[in-house]
């Protein structure tokens, strides 16, 4: 099924600013795109209510057991991919809580798959095999609001009772009356007329970080700003893990790095045991008890 574009769909005008691009130097095409770029923010912007909402949600079905699955095809597919890939190292969730999917599969991810993105059927199907519940939470990607593979895993989401959110940058789009939340930053024409990889590209990684960040912070994974449930899967990581420690408990790093390893690498574990005294399992049971909350744990009594 096809789906028209808006009558005023922003991401397919021409951009007046760069109607004779071809004729710029190297330095004027990046001044032209920088200004163009430095407009994404505001858009962003514009949208903090239903960004605020989607993660007062879905945070809420994820202490549930719920996930959040993002679906897109081509750069948006890509975007939603690598956020997801990102909450693992991140925030030690385990690699199923946040799922990117994207149209025409594994493959798509470097290659174009032609067609891929046109056939709703083949959305549906892609988030069926995700074996969803209720408690899931599906944002469907697509800087047109219109892609006929993301519109069909959306209405498979809402079938399954899922929470289904939507992230295009055109007003008024065919998404925005599937889903029951709807972020649309609006960034205009592209410099490259519906390059949509570029402003539209930038400002779906800015909602996309924030949603996730968001979510993540709610759900206890933070103490401040501080990273304190990174997986420490690497070298950056794992200096990391010690610095923090260290510097919430003010600890020299010699004993950080040791009562980390008595925590098996835990950061809110290994705080909890320099600040209370508890053994490692004791600890882990008082930050359970606080549904993963360090702060919580740190001032609680049980």
């Amino acid at each position: 099924m096809k789906y028209p574009l808006p009558a005023a769909a922003a991401t397919e005008a021409r951009n007046p600013a760069s109607l004779n691009i071809d004729t710029l130097g190297p330095l004027q095409l990046v001044q032209v795109m920088n200004a163009a770029d430095a407009g994404v923010p505001a858009a962003v912007a514009s949208q903090a209510p239903a960004i605020a909402h989607a993660i007062a949600e879905i945070s809420g079905r994820m202490r549930q057991g719920g996930r959040l699955i993002y679906a897109g095809a081509g750069t948006s597919g890509r975007l939603g991919v690598l956020d997801a890939a990102e909450c693992p190292p991140t925030f030690s969730v385990p690699p199923g809580l946040v799922i990117g999917i994207i149209a025409g599969g594994q493959r798509a991810l470097t290659t174009a798959v032609e067609g891929a993105e046109d056939d709703s059927r083949q959305g549906a199907a892609d988030l069926l095999a995700l074996n969803l519940t209720p408690l899931d939470s599906v944002m469907g990607i697509a800087a047109s609001g219109r892609t006929p593979w993301v519109l069909g895993a959306i209405n498979a989401a809402r079938e399954a009772g899922c929470l289904t959110l939507g992230l295009a940058c055109n007003a008024g789009s065919t998404l925005a009356d599937a889903v029951d939340i709807m972020i649309t930053p609006v960034v205009g024409p592209e410099i490259i007329t519906g390059s949509t990889r570029l402003k539209a590209g930038t400002a779906t990684k800015l909602v996309l970080n924030t949603l996730t960040t968001g979510i993540m912070v709610q759900l206890g994974k933070t103490l401040g700003n501080l990273m304190v449930d990174l997986k420490a899967t690497n070298e950056k990581l794992q200096d990391r893990a010690v610095r923090i420690v260290s510097e919430v408990t003010g600890l020299p790093s010699s004993q950080a790095t040791r009562i980390l390893q008595q925590c098996s690498g835990e950061v809110k574990t290994a705080v909890v045991v320099s600040l209370t005294g508890l053994s490692p399992e004791e600890s882990r049971q008082r930050l359970q008890n606080c549904n993963g909350h360090l702060r919580q744990a740190l001032v609680t009594d049980s």
